[in-house]
């Protein structure tokens, strides 16, 4: 399909994004409250033109049911996590692209796909557009155990510390809010009933009719803890990324690594549970 001239490629957006993202820090770092606002409504605003040349426009309320097998598995996942746009186990991208697109993921079809990806980068290292790979454990860099995300993202992004699953979770309700609300009309059951999921676990996110949720409701609801939680997150992310991009070949960035622990100084923490290598 030939692309409008003078609109953004998806690259040129993610450029933007990662660019937008940076003053962004630069702007709190200094103190300057009102130039991080503006910067992170452009940024917001870049997202949503990425995932709208990405995913294509929301689906409508009213989906043909039965469709099946209109893209391979690993497009699908990788739709479900754009959306998201943090890690996730494979039930909610299930539920996710259930919800969103037309069809569903076949269950059966997740279990062996990050090591499938990870044979595939192994034997062809960046052969293909993206992969599909896992998170890593912010003490020891390895993988995380249930957890996807995309190699294209940054690696601050594909880190998860102790706040990380608050924080992911908050950012895939506003992502997924916002998008049911560009669908424009009433959300579909499906829609609803994700969306009641996460709302029902945020707190001013209810509106008082169980089993709804309204889009703008839970973003905002959404959006004010995450900026509770944002910072302290990104800092322990941020450090076990500089870590990672000093110690970790490739593979081991986008995979993790499994063959010895890569903490952040000499001595032997204490185990927090929080890696399952």
């Amino acid at each position: 399909m030939s692309r409008s001239p003078g609109v953004p490629t998806p690259d040129e957006l993610e450029t933007r994004i990662a660019e937008l993202r940076a003053a962004v820090r630069r702007a709190m770092a200094a103190g300057d409250r009102g130039a991080a606002r503006g910067l992170r409504a452009e940024l917001r605003a870049t997202e949503r033109a990425w995932d709208d040349a990405v995913l294509g426009a929301p689906a409508p309320a009213a989906r043909a049911g039965g469709e099946r097998g209109l893209l391979p598995v690993r497009d699908q996942v990788h739709q479900a996590l754009t959306l998201l746009g943090a890690p996730a186990a494979p039930k909610l991208i299930g539920s996710v692209y259930a919800a969103f697109f037309p069809g569903e993921i076949p269950g059966s079809r997740l279990t062996s796909l990050r090591r499938d990806e990870e044979r595939s980068f192994r034997t062809a290292p960046y052969a293909r557009p993206y992969y599909l790979c896992a998170a890593l454990t912010a003490d020891l860099l390895a993988p995380a155990r249930g957890l996807l995300t995309v190699s294209t993202w940054p690696l601050e992004q594909r880190i998860v510390g102790p706040l990380s699953p608050r924080t992911d979770f908050l950012t895939a309700a506003v992502r997924l809010a916002e998008h049911a609300a560009r669908g424009g009309g009433t959300p579909s059951p499906d829609v609803q009933r994700l969306l009641w999921r996460f709302a029902s676990n945020i707190p001013g996110a209810v509106t008082g009719t169980v089993g709804t949720a309204e889009p703008a409701r839970l973003a905002a609801a959404a959006r004010a803890e995450l900026d509770v939680h944002r910072e302290p997150d990104r800092r322990r992310r941020e450090a076990a990324a500089a870590r990672a991009r000093e110690r970790l070949d490739d593979a081991e960035r986008l995979f993790g690594s499994r063959l010895r622990a890569v903490r952040g100084s000499g001595r032997r923490p204490a185990s927090n549970g929080e890696t399952d290598p």
